[in-house]
């Protein structure tokens, strides 16, 4: 009997597995790949507070970047720049797998080549797909992802677990092409709520990607025509592809019930706007290993509902303005996109983005230009069109 199973070893799960096994709990990882964080199914791209919610090695940063560049349709331009690293783009799979093994070296037990397949919530039995395992644990934590088994039994409508799909090129370039210190990021009405994003490993290396609701093959065919058709340079080789989910973010979505509670992708801790997570979800993870310890150390598991009042009290107000932001972005059109850029140029929000704009919290700044009136020059074409009512 463990103290807290945990189902999936993710960077989230395994860093909640760490928390528990330092408090001195009896902790069990159930992990259905072969190798922990393979295949790569993430851009990379961290935050800079990742160096305050959790562990970095120096050796998994590949490049540390102090802004971007936001593209309009038409090749409007934004430039957002700090003088101090904003984010870092990291090995993910050694960053996962750098995680698992801190976790195991912290007491967890890590169990690979482990399918789940169902769980007795009353019992805290798990069964394995292959049979060969029994697992059982007096709290449960689904950690395994957009498609969790362990969401599935808590969450009553399947709608609260949609995902959209992402899709990636590790790109080679025949010359140098990048700056390094800068992220490119560009909208199309036709994408959103995704974007097209450029994260330069090298100058002639770079990581290439979407996210939409379109299929996996739709979105390979628009990265392919925006690298033809935007970059204007042939020759570039697609060295490798790969493809994931992102969950949509719901504010119902129950995600503590009885002895069994989620965490990261599972919980759909993402943020609306750009379908990132980890960040969140390191946090949260913390919020849970202490809310668990509560629980244990009282034989309470209701003391469990802790965790998810903390989550919602914390991140509530920040999910809502970036749920806003992303529906205003889906009710746009390419015109309406240049014309954005080009009054926020106007209105000097390159500064204003540069001095207060943060990757992971983003409703100071969106309240701020609110503030000084900057939304209200960039949107009456919009207003007018009825989008109003989603400032409400």
């Amino acid at each position: 009997m463990y103290d807290v199973l945990i189902v999936g070893a993710g960077p989230v799960g395994t860093t909640y597995a760490r928390y528990m096994a330092e408090k001195g709990f009896k902790v069990g990882i159930i992990e259905k790949k072969t190798r922990v964080g393979v295949p790569l199914q993430c851009a990379g791209l961290l935050g800079k507070q990742i160096k305050e919610v959790n562990l970095l090695p120096p050796e998994i940063i590949i490049n540390p970047f102090y802004g971007a560049y936001l593209y309009s349709p038409s090749n409007h331009i934004l430039k957002v720049s700090k003088n101090k690293p904003e984010a870092f783009v990291v090995d993910r799979v050694g960053y996962d797998q750098y995680l698992a093994e801190k976790a195991v070296e912290a007491g967890a037990e890590l169990y690979l080549k482990n399918n789940v397949r169902d769980i007795d919530v009353k019992s805290g039995q798990i069964e394995i797909k292959n049979g060969l395992n029994n697992f059982k644990g007096k709290v449960i934590v689904g950690a395994d992802g957009h498609n969790s088994v362990i969401a599935s039994k808590i969450t009553a409508q399947p709608q609260l677990n949609n995902s959209l799909h992402a899709a990636q090129f590790l790109v080679d370039f025949p010359k140098d092409l990048f700056d390094t210190n800068y992220v490119h990021l560009q909208a199309y009405a036709s994408t959103a709520p995704g974007f097209i994003w450029m994260i330069p490993l090298t100058n002639t290396q770079a990581r290439v990607g979407i996210f939409g609701s379109y299929n996996y093959y739709t979105l390979n065919e628009i990265l392919k025509t925006y690298m033809d058709s935007k970059l204007k340079f042939n020759g570039y080789k697609i060295v490798k592809k790969y493809q994931g989910k992102i969950p949509v973010y719901h504010s119902k979505k129950e995600i503590v019930k009885n002895n069994i509670l989620l965490l990261g992708d599972a919980a759909s801790q993402v943020k609306p706007t750009t379908g990132g997570g980890l960040i969140m979800g390191f946090k949260c993870a913390q919020i849970a290993a202490d809310t668990t310890e509560k629980a244990l150390e009282n034989d309470d598991v209701n003391l469990l509902k802790e965790y998810e009042t903390i989550y919602r009290k914390n991140f509530k107000s920040e999910l809502k303005t970036q749920l806003m932001v992303q529906k205003i972005f889906k009710s746009l059109s390419d015109d309406d996109l240049d014309h954005m850029f080009i009054k926020l140029k106007e209105e000097g929000a390159e500064d204003v983005i540069s001095d207060h704009g943060e990757m992971d919290d983003q409703s100071p700044l969106v309240k701020l230009m609110f503030k000084r009136g900057i939304l209200f020059k960039i949107l009456p074409k919009i207003l007018a069109r009825g989008v109003s009512s989603l400032w409400k």
